[in-house]
């Protein structure tokens, strides 16, 4: 029992390359499992992090590879979204956000090197939130858009509204960043 918070971190590392294959396929059911795959990752995360805090199960390898696990499956899912369209989701806009989250976890490592503790703000689960909800909006609307039926039509519909889907897109951006900016100046003792 204590070790299945490690080994739902394990197997959401696992899903990752599986995700990316299926989604990136030509084929819209190949792209609709990888969705779902992408779904079940997110829930082994809910599930670790529950059973960690709730029965107390917490371990070095846990706190290696619970953040390792979550920045794996946000960072493809991220790199997925210009295959879906390069002018909605540019990879400038996807690189800001992989550059703050590496940013912010290089800064967390420095923190733990230094026996101190990162002050962590609302605005970074706020960011998360964000994120994720943008990730699971954008990747089901990818994964339906061939879909023969109403679904697809909903999810063409949906993306055809440029102005819309790239206004989200900035706001993740700018969010992304300013938790980031918020994060570094609340921890600027670290730079000391």
């Amino acid at each position: 029992m204590r070790h299945i918070p490690n080994i739902l971190s394990m197997f959401r590392i696992i899903i990752v390359p599986f995700f990316l294959y299926f989604y990136w396929h030509n084929n819209v059911s190949f792209i609709v499992f990888g969705f779902s795959l992408f779904l079940i990752a997110t829930i082994t995360d809910f599930l670790d992090g529950y059973i960690a805090r709730k029965y107390n199960f917490q371990s070095a390898l846990g706190e290696f590879l619970d953040p390792l696990a979550d920045k794996a499956l946000t960072f493809s899912a991220f790199i997925s979204l210009p295959f879906i369209n390069k002018e909605l989701f540019p990879w400038w806009a996807i690189v800001i956000i992989l550059f703050r989250d590496i940013f912010i976890t290089l800064l967390r490592l420095w923190a733990k090197y230094r026996n101190t503790t990162m002050r962590t703000r609302m605005s970074g689960k706020f960011k998360t939130v964000i994120q994720f909800g943008f990730l699971y909006l954008i990747l089901f609307l990818g994964a339906f858009k061939g879909y023969p039926s109403w679904l697809g039509t909903i999810a063409r519909e949906i993306l055809s509204n440029k102005e819309l889907i790239y206004s989200l897109t900035i706001f993740v951006v700018i969010f992304t960043v300013y938790s980031g900016i918020e994060y570094t100046i609340k921890n600027s003792k670290l730079f000391s």
